[in-house]
């Protein structure tokens, strides 16, 4: 589906997960992990990992937000060291290699507060010769996305699909270049594109609410 102005398309994440579930019904009982990005992408995870019968992780991923402008980004950080830059809004605004640095600094200490709240000392899910399916609530720039696809390539996952509820049309481009496949439920083609305009139930997700989904999808796994 393509839209070119806000229309409330789910009623929430879960609801969101189970819509995008069904477009990857392909993947359903194969050797599949999914892999979430949190915060905003567990929920969506949960439901697709659950549809499917895949097993769920996570890769914690960032973007670098501009210094004056926090909600834009020119750039994204993985949670094995991963960087993506935009060098184009760096330069435009005129970041020095030191601002540049200093804010990548500042996301890498988050993005491993959030490991250890997360993960603990859970190893990483191996992925080697497997179908990663890396999701999100949605991608507006894509960047943070284009960072969790380029950290999982590292770990020679036999193929990457992104999937996600809603993308940007310029975010789609961006992100089939490094995917080997895109699954989405709408793309937008609005001047300004925000994902929480896609739900009626929007709100960010809490840490002790993304560890508690962990919990209950890991005592699920263990029965």
């Amino acid at each position: 589906m393509n839209i070119g102005r806000g229309e409330v398309i789910f009623e929430n994440r879960h609801d969101a997960g189970r819509q995008l579930a069904a477009k990857l019904s392909e993947y359903n009982g194969q050797s599949v992990i999914v892999l979430a990005i949190p915060n905003g992408g567990v929920p969506v995870a949960v439901e697709v990992a659950g549809a499917l019968k895949a097993g769920l992780d996570l890769v914690i991923c960032r973007k670098i937000p501009l210094p004056l402008t926090p909600e834009a980004g020119f750039g994204a950080c993985a949670d094995d060291g991963t960087i993506i830059l935009n060098e184009e809004i760096a330069k435009r605004v005129g970041l020095s290699r030191q601002q540049i640095e200093y804010e990548a600094t500042k996301v890498r200490a988050e993005i491993k507060r959030r490991c250890l709240l997360y993960e603990g000392d859970r190893p990483l899910v191996t992925v080697t010769g497997k179908t990663v399916i890396i999701i999100d609530d949605g991608l507006a720039s894509g960047i943070t996305m284009r960072a969790a696809v380029e950290s999982v390539r590292r770990r020679r996952p036999r193929e990457i699909v992104v999937a996600v509820p809603c993308a940007s049309a310029l975010a789609v481009k961006q992100v089939e270049k490094v995917a080997d496949k895109v699954i989405i439920c709408t793309t937008g083609f609005m001047p300004i594109f925000a994902v929480a305009d896609f739900y009626r139930q929007w709100y960010d997700l809490t840490d002790d609410e993304v560890i508690r989904y962990l919990k209950q999808w890991r005592a699920r796994e263990r029965h």
